[in-house]
């Protein structure tokens, strides 16, 4: 995983590597299992450096509380996947009111049943209740007056994740939900991270299968480019989940099958000698371009590599001074099932391109040349 991380960033692999570890390990537990790569999410946040990152079991949202609760401990959540407001009517209706207590009394009404639905989620325990879409001012005062932490998420996406988080089944239709749909969290914080208002939703009990990895950085390009890295790397840890074999990386496994096929294509007469040797030739991409990108000049490596790979086949290429050693020292594998995928479908790739006989080439739009515009036959010009 960490060969796979250094490739985009390079110098900091141990750093993301430990992070990588510690959300996969939160997301499978301790039985193991197969890895779901959408329990882990990635928050980017501008400020700080990059030894600032940090992993939450749990859930980070770019979100600020609507109310002046801003911590709350062991916090029964409400998840609601529904506007918190009065329901309008689906029809007009006209109301005539004739005196100043019947519009005194009508708009009380109102505001009495949306306190009886607030008033029994306070009686329910409730600390935190999160919704969808928008929040009506009357519901945010008494959510206050109850003391209730109130969240309002614009993504059905998010607010999914939230709740798989917290252990909640999101709620369509504003009442007070069964003790079975209500989520539990350890710790629901509105923090302030370099400027930037979010809240963590921390739960560290082992049924919580989601991890946010916080990363922080300077810019937004090296955000987002830590970003696919720690993508890479979550995904190298799914690819071991499934199949754990491993094969020498740094180019050793090409470089060993080259020199097995160069070997085999001398035995064959004819022509097929020339095709299987140029098969062989090709697989000499990988460590040429490991080589060229870390600034050594190919040629002089691949030669090293030929000489060693004789011996056995676990010489790779050192990029830190362009060396060719044995990589369980250096600790540079790669996945099994990744680099047999990738020989099995660039083969196919060539067979295909090879087995096209007919080029079809397309010709410019349009009509006739209008450079030479016709003539009518009766000799004027249209």
């Amino acid at each position: 995983m960490k060969a796979s991380v250094a490739s985009k960033q390079y110098g900091l692999e141990d750093l993301l590597g430990g992070l990588i570890t510690k959300a996969c390990l939160h997301t499978m537990g301790k039985k193991g299992g197969k890895l779901n790569v959408d329990n882990i999410r990635v928050q980017k946040i501008l400020g700080g450096g990059i030894h600032d990152s940090e992993v939450i079991q749990g859930m980070v949202c770019i979100r600020q509380s609507q109310t002046s609760v801003h911590r709350v401990c062991d916090a029964k959540v409400a998840v609601f996947n529904t506007n918190i407001e009065m329901n309008q009517g689906e029809t007009k209706g006209t109301v005539l009111l004739t005196t100043a207590d019947q519009l005194e009394n009508y708009s009380k009404s109102e505001e009495d049943q949306f306190e009886k639905f607030i008033k029994g989620l306070a009686e329910a325990n409730v600390t935190v209740v999160v919704c969808t879409g928008s929040m009506s001012e009357m519901a945010v005062h008494f959510f206050e007056k109850y003391k209730i932490m109130a969240i309002k998420i614009m993504s059905k996406f998010e607010m999914k994740r939230i709740a798989r988080a917290v252990g909640a089944t999101p709620v369509v239709k504003l009442g007070t939900p069964s003790p079975e749909e209500l989520g539990f969290a350890h710790e629901v914080v509105f923090k302030e991270i370099s400027s930037q208002k979010c809240i963590v939703f921390r739960r560290d009990e082992q049924e919580n299968k989601m991890a946010t990895i916080v990363l922080r950085g300077a810019t937004t390009s090296m955000l987002d480019d830590v970003e696919r890295a720690v993508d890479d790397g979550v995904n190298t840890i799914k690819t071991l989940t499934r199949d754990p074999r491993m094969v020498p990386g740094a180019g050793a496994t090409e470089i060993n099958l080259a020199k097995k096929i160069s070997e085999y294509g001398k035995t064959q007469p004819g022509l097929d000698q020339y095709a299987i040797e140029r098969f062989a030739q090709s697989l000499e991409i990988i460590p040429r371009i490991i080589a060229e990108n870390a600034g050594w000049k190919a040629e002089e490596v691949i030669a090293d590599l030929y000489s060693k790979t004789g011996e056995s086949n676990v010489w790779g290429i050192d990029v830190t001074d362009g060396k060719v050693k044995d990589v369980n020292e250096l600790c540079i594998y790669d996945c099994w099932d990744t680099k047999s995928w990738a020989l099995k479908l660039s083969i196919d790739a060539v067979l295909t391109i090879l087995k096209v006989d007919q080029i079809i080439m397309s010709k410019p739009a349009g009509g006739p040349n209008m450079n030479k515009a016709a003539r009518r036959p009766d000799g004027y010009d249209d």
